[in-house]
C-alpha cells in the first residue's frame, strides 16, 4: 500500500489547494495564521535558505509558503521569494508575508534565483517552486541526503494535482513513467532529473559555478551539471519529500494524450544519448 501511496492526493494537499482566485480575495486572519507561523519556524542563523523565483503568481505563492509554514524540521532555515518583475499582485502577497523578499528586474528563473543565492544566509540552498505545495517533511528529506559526504546536489520526484482533463489516474501513470525515465538518466546524466521543484545544493558551489544570467530555461539543470565538479548528485525517493503541483505545464500541450504524446517522442529521440556522459561544455552559452 505504502508504495501506491501517491495515487490519491493526500488530506494535507487538499486542506491547502485554497481556491481564492486573486491576492484581495484572501482575508485577512489567512495572513495573521500563517505568519505567526513563519515567525516561530524560521530562523534568523538559518543553516538552509529555501530560495523561491516567482513570476505573476500572487495566489499561488501564498499556498506554496502557506505549505511550507507546516514544515517539521529542527533543521535552522529561511524562506527567501523573489519577484521576478511580475505585473499582478505577487508583491503585495510578498508584503503581507513575514518573509524575505527580493525584486530581480533581468526576467528569468536563473537571474531571480542567483539574487537569492547571493543574500541567502544557510549553508544550503534548496530550489522550490511557486505553484507548489510542499509536504511537512519536504527539507527534512532533502537534508538527509544533502549533508551526505561527497554531495554537491540533490533533486526530488513530484505529483500532479488532478484537474479537469487530467485525472489523477492519467497522472499517476505519467509520473510513474518520468519516475523510471529519471533513473536512466541518473545512471550517465543525474543533472537532466534536477529541476527547480525540488532541488538543493551546497550554496557556495552554487556561487562558484553561478546561475545563467538571461531567461531562458534549464537553469537548474544547468547549475546541476556545473555543481558535478564539487561531488555527487543524489536523488531523494522519500515520499515524504515529494511536493505537489497542478498540471500546468500538461495543460500547455491541450489534452493528456498530446502531453504524454509529446513527452515520450522526446525521450524517444534522446534514449541512447543517455547511455552515456555528456562531455564538459560552457553551461552559459550552450543550447537546450
Amino acid at each position: 500500500m505504502k508504495r501506491l501511496i501517491n495515487y490519491v492526493v493526500p488530506t494535507w494537499v487538499k486542506e491547502l489547494n485554497f481556491s481564492y482566485g486573486i491576492y484581495k480575495d484572501v482575508p485577512a486572519s489567512f495572513f495573521n495564521e500563517l505568519n505567526s507561523r513563519l515567525d516561530q519556524i524560521q530562523s534568523k542563523t538559518p543553516a538552509v535558505s529555501v530560495v523561491i523565483a516567482a513570476y505573476n503568481e500572487e495566489v499561488n505563492v501564498l499556498r506554496c509558503i502557506n505549505s511550507l509554514s507546516f514544515s517539521k524540521t529542527d533543521i535552522p532555515f529561511e524562506i527567501i521569494v523573489v519577484n521576478n518583475n511580475s505585473a499582478d499582485g505577487t508583491q503585495q502577497s510578498l508584503d503581507s508575508m513575514h518573509i524575505k523578499s527580493l525584486f530581480q528586474p533581468i526576467q528569468g528563473c536563473g537571474p531571480a534565483r542567483q539574487l537569492a543565492q547571493e543574500t541567502a544566509l544557510g549553508k544550503f540552498i534548496l530550489l522550490a517552486d511557486a505553484d507548489c505545495l510542499y509536504p511537512p517533511g519536504w527539507i527534512e528529506e532533502m537534508m538527509k541526503v544533502l549533508k551526505q559526504d561527497h554531495v554537491a546536489c540533490v533533486y526530488g520526484r513530484y505529483s500532479f494535482i488532478p484537474e479537469k482533463g487530467f485525472s489523477r489516474m492519467q497522472l499517476y501513470m505519467l509520473e510513474k513513467m518520468k519516475d523510471a525515465i529519471a533513473e536512466l538518466r541518473h545512471v550517465k546524466r543525474p543533472y537532466l532529473n534536477a529541476f527547480g521543484i525540488s532541488m538543493g545544493y551546497v550554496k557556495a558551489y552554487g556561487l562558484a559555478e553561478g546561475f545563467i544570467m538571461h531567461n531562458t530555461r534549464g537553469d537548474d539543470g544547468r547549475l546541476a551539471f556545473d555543481l558535478m565538479k564539487h561531488g555527487d548528485i543524489k536523488q531523494v525517493k522519500a515520499m515524504e519529500a515529494r511536493p505537489w503541483t497542478a498540471p500546468r505545464t500538461l495543460q500547455r500541450d491541450g489534452t493528456f494524450y498530446k502531453a504524454i504524446t509529446n513527452r515520450v517522442v522526446i525521450e524517444l529521440k534522446r534514449a541512447l544519448t543517455l547511455l552515456k556522459k555528456e562531455a564538459p561544455h560552457d553551461t552559459k552559452k550552450s543550447s537546450n
